[in-house]
């Protein structure tokens, strides 16, 4: 059974990697701002999975009918902060007014999992749900977020922070699933593939059992 990552996200592939998949990168290329568009005042949970959803039906679309036996894993995170859902900042001054307003505090990264079950030219079973962790963030130096913005590894990750980079010094704890910060849950993702009648362990690498 081939694996399909519906996200150029290297941080998600490493997440899958290291956990003993070995996935094919089809990056969706949705256009995030107008499904965004539709959804305003929805609650982070909703925009995460349409998100997440919409990345994993367009890869499963476009690549479905080539697809004897595959599943596609399309995922989407943002960081709710004082009931504000904020996603890549883009640029350093937007990262900098973010880290304004996250530093010595909590927010919930929340990321959208979707799991599609191709067979047959097309798509047998679909599931989704998302994963919420709390992140308490530490108190950078002006010196120590100057550096971390010229570093540009901010500009373009959720929240503008990750857990598995240079960012990481700058988070104090979290409660709940650490691979959901870094982009990808692996308890719900296995809970989706059971849920579309996959076993991840069916999924391993050969020789990683």
């Amino acid at each position: 059974m081939q694996i399909i990552l519906a996200s150029a996200s290297p941080a998600r592939l490493g997440v899958l990697r290291a956990a003993g998949l070995d996935p094919s990168v089809e990056v969706s290329e949705v256009d995030e701002d107008a499904v965004l568009a539709t959804l305003r005042g929805a609650p982070p949970a909703k925009v995460v999975n349409a998100l997440a959803c919409a990345k994993a039906a367009t890869v499963g679309q476009r690549i479905g009918p080539t697809m004897a036996d595959a599943v596609v894993i399309g995922c989407d995170s943002m960081l709710s902060i004082d009931g504000q859902l904020v996603g890549k900042p883009g640029t350093a001054a937007r990262a900098r007014q973010r880290w304004a307003a996250m530093a010595g505090r909590t927010g919930e990264l929340v990321t959208g999992h979707a799991v599609l079950r191709l067979g047959g030219g097309a798509v047998e079973k679909v599931a989704s749900r998302h994963a919420t962790t709390t992140v308490r963030f530490g108190r950078p130096s002006e010196a120590e977020l100057d550096a971390y913005l010229a570093s540009g590894e901010p500009l373009n990750v959720a929240g503008a922070f990750t857990l598995d980079g240079l960012g990481g010094w700058f988070v104090e704890g979290i409660d709940g699933d650490p691979s959901n910060v870094i982009g990808i849950s692996l308890p719900l993702t296995r809970a989706l593939l059971t849920e579309v009648g996959v076993q991840v362990t069916d999924l391993w690498r050969t020789g990683i059992a």
